[in-house]
Formats: structure tokens, C-alpha cells, sequence
């Protein structure tokens, strides 16, 4: 009987004198010597990052880190007031609280731009226009438009943009990104606002992120975010009033 193939990770491994992650000595090469950043990336690519890329994800990072408290910091919050003893219990809690509708739809656009990045550019302006029309058909949101808040223009967008230029990326993902907007334009007839998701979706294609793994870039930054409303939390506590505000509004009526 032939014997199961061998499984292997190419991440980390370890003996008792030393910690080897994708390759680098963690105490020799990497500690002291590498931004986070620059070990997120390796960690997530398997390789050692441009100073580029890491520029690139640092803002990311910081762009998309708090959103108010919208519901994934608020159950985080009430999660810590119920259970005062689980601070990762009411991490977790928010971070599964973190979908599209207020941590956005990067991962999705990202896989639209990765489309329109693979086909040459004659081809790319036909390419955008048969996806959006796509997604209008079936009446499907195109991911990275739009926004209830910034109706004008995500302010967000442009410096990101903008930070990813200065950076000195390739720019394909972001020219896949403007033929995308071309594309909206034309078929809905007017200018859908490009949100920061979509921004996010074209900087992190830039960085080399692949689209699958962009909303685990957007959760890693959301976690230091709940972490902050966490500490504030403790010591000026607003979850115990959001509590009294449902009890108040909220009241119960016998159904059938």
C-alpha cells in the first residue's frame, strides 16, 4: 500500500535554538530589523517585501483601522460589559461582525481588477463594460461604489490613491481601477462615488496582495481598531448605556 504524501507548511518551524518563519531567522533576521508591515506581507506572499509594497499596506493599514462605532466595535464593547473577564472573546466577537457592509467589499472588487489586470490593455475597456453590465443585469452592486455617507467623493480615495503613486507601484491594478470607473459611468449613465474599498482593492493589487486575501489584511487592521475601543471601554465605559438605550426603545409585544 502506497504511504500517504507527507504534509508540509512552508510558513514556520522551529527546534529548541532557534524560530525560522519563511526562511529568515525570527530572532537574528527579523526582530528589530523588519516593520510589521514588512512581516505581514512575508508572512502572507513568502517573501521578503519592497519597501514599496510595505509603504503601501501601512497606509492601507491605517486608512481602513477605525470606523466609529458601527456594529462590529459596538458587540465588541457589549461583549466586554457581559463578559469583562474574555478580551479576546469580545475581539473576536467584533472582528465576526466585520462583513461588507461597514469594513466594505475590497475582496470583491479586487477580484474584478485582477480580471481586468489579465487581459491585455486594448481589451480592457470591453472587458470593465461586460462585467458592470453583468452586474446591473442581475442587479448585483458593483463592489467599491457607492456610499451612503460620502456622496460627493470618499476623501479617502484620492490620497490613497495618491499615496500608492508616490510610492512608485506599477500601476496596473490602478489603471484596471480607472477603466473600472469608466465603465460604471458609461452603463449607469452617472458618477457611482468609487469608495475607499475600491481604493484599498487597487493599492493592495499593487502591493502584491492577491484578492483572497485582502479582507484578512482589512480584519488585521480592524483588530487593532477594537482593540482601542476595548481599552477605552474599560475606562470610560459607554456599553452599559447602549444596553439601557435597547432596553428603552426596544419593548416587547406578544406575537401570535
Amino acid at each position: 500500500m502506497k504511504k500517504p504524501t507527507r504534509r508540509t507548511t512552508r510558513i514556520s518551524g522551529y527546534d529548541a535554538h532557534r524560530i525560522t518563519i519563511r526562511g529568515h531567522d525570527l530572532v537574528g533576521d527579523l526582530m528589530g530589523k523588519v516593520t510589521f508591515s514588512q512581516m505581514a506581507l512575508l508572512q502572507l506572499l513568502g517573501r521578503m517585501p519592497s519597501r514599496k509594497q510595505a509603504k503601501v499596506l501601512d497606509a492601507v493599514m491605517v486608512t481602513i483601522m477605525e470606523h466609529g462605532l458601527v456594529p462590529s466595535a459596538i458587540v465588541a464593547r457589549l461583549t466586554l460589559h457581559g463578559a469583562p473577564e474574555s478580551y479576546q472573546g469580545a475581539i473576536a466577537a467584533g472582528l465576526l461582525g466585520v462583513g461588507d457592509r461597514f469594513a466594505g467589499t475590497a475582496s470583491a472588487c479586487g477580484r474584478i481588477l485582477e480580471q481586468l489586470v489579465a487581459v491585455p490593455d486594448r481589451q480592457r475597456t470591453a472587458t470593465a463594460a461586460a462585467i458592470v453590465k453583468a452586474h446591473r443585469e442581475s442587479k448585483k452592486p458593483i463592489p467599491g461604489f457607492g456610499h451612503p455617507i460620502h456622496r460627493g467623493g470618499d476623501p479617502r480615495v484620492k490620497r490613497l490613491v495618491a499615496i500608492a503613486k508616490e510610492a512608485g507601484v506599477a500601476g496596473q491594478h490602478l489603471r484596471a481601477l480607472n477603466a473600472l470607473e469608466r465603465a460604471v459611468r458609461q452603463e449607469y449613465g452617472k458618477k457611482l462615488v468609487t469608495n475607499v474599498s475600491a481604493a484599498i482593492a487597487a493599492a493592495l493589487g499593487e502591493a502584491g496582495v492577491p484578492a483572497n486575501a485582502m479582507r484578512g489584511v482589512v480584519l488585521t487592521a480592524r483588530c487593532a481598531g477594537l482593540a482601542g475601543h476595548l481599552h477605552e471601554e474599560m475606562s470610560e465605559p459607554v456599553a452599559d448605556t447602549m444596553w439601557n438605550v435597547i432596553e428603552k426603545e426596544i419593548r416587547y409585544e406578544p406575537g401570535s
